[in-house]
């Protein structure tokens, strides 16, 4: 991949996802090249790269999941590359946190997601790369190139082999992801249902309104994150009181915090697909199977660094081939 007189390409990682970085590097034939990243015994966070980055096209890659450690990490390290001369460094963000808070919804409350912007270009990050953003419009706020991939490609395509695809309708959790459903249910060729959530009036509880009919058919929630997966849950007991057979769900990012592993297990929910995009320490649950997305980062990877289009990799219709043909 790396041309004798182009700029050398250095792949790096930090400590919250090491399992990804170690397959994308794989994915593109190459090692994690060596660096230090530890903690003094206060806990403050030390980095140290051990091989020149002089001149190079560096890709560091680090979800931002809580602790804000990780965070901490990716500025660190951006910051020792900038200071060591690296020519271009590219954040790499499977997971990019704090981005709930990405406008002032009520009075006296941070824009985190502007915050953690700033931060990342301050430190000396000249691209970022990510995935699934909780909020699209997360990009502005960065006046750097940005690359945003979406997990979908990979989650449809797995999807398309399953045996649950056949007598399938997708449906959103709720009304503000519809329009990541309609994704999944225009390229899996079948209809869409929406849950409406909706509380009559104060100390009343929620009632579910699907919109749409799920009656007889197997029915695929989608979602882009699941933290406590309350939402998740409520809304798959609505389906099946309406009717619905076997129900699936589908998220980018598993941050399965809190009592999210019991609700799942004691939930209607059949299998839960996820992909790799962070690390959390939740329990291990059957019903949670991970698809990676190491093939779609190292070939997003790949042709940054050889200033080629990334947009290709949006068609989930021929994403397999793609990854597998650049292998």
């Amino acid at each position: 991949m790396q041309d004798a007189m182009a700029k050398p390409i250095k792949i790096f990682a930090g400590r919250s996802n090491p399992a990804i970085a170690e397959k994308i590097a794989r994915y593109l034939g190459m090692p994690l090249c060596n660096a230090k990243v530890e903690n003094f015994s206060d806990g403050e966070i030390s980095v140290n790269y051990f091989e020149s980055v002089r001149g190079s096209d560096l890709f560091i890659i680090q979800s931002t999941n809580p602790p804000a450690d990780s965070l901490m990490e990716l500025l660190i390290m951006i910051d020792a590359a900038r200071r060591s001369s690296a020519a271009r460094i590219t954040a790499v963000l499977p997971y990019y946190g704090y981005a709930r808070q990405d406008r002032k919804d009520k009075p006296r409350v941070a824009i985190t997601a502007k915050l953690v912007a700033n931060l990342l270009t301050e430190a000396g990050a000249n691209r970022i790369l990510t995935m699934d953003l909780h909020a699209p419009q997360i990009q502005g706020f960065f006046d750097i190139p940005f690359d945003h991939l979406y997990s979908s490609v990979v989650l449809i395509d797995h999807i398309r082999h399953r045996e649950f695809r056949d007598n399938l309708v997708v449906a959103s959790p709720d009304v503000g992801g519809v329009k990541l459903a309609r994704k999944f249910a225009e390229e899996l060729g079948t209809d869409l249902v929406i849950v409406d959530k909706r509380r009559p009036k104060a100390n009343v509880a929620e009632v579910m309104n699907i919109i749409g009919d799920v009656s007889g058919r197997n029915v695929l929630l989608v979602d882009d994150m699941i933290d406590t997966a309350g939402t998740l849950v409520n809304a798959a007991k609505a389906i099946r009181e309406s009717g619905g057979l076997n129900i699936y769900a589908a998220a980018t990012h598993p941050i399965l915090s809190g009592p999210a592993i019991e609700r799942i297990d004691a939930s209607v929910i059949e299998k839960v697909i996820v992909t790799d995009s962070v690390v959390t320490n939740h329990a291990y649950s059957p019903k949670i199977e991970t698809v990676s997305v190491s093939g779609l980062f190292g070939e997003a990877i790949k042709r940054i660094y050889e200033d080629d289009s990334v947009s290709c990799l949006f068609d989930s219709k021929n994403i397999s081939e793609k990854i597998t043909n650049n292998h």
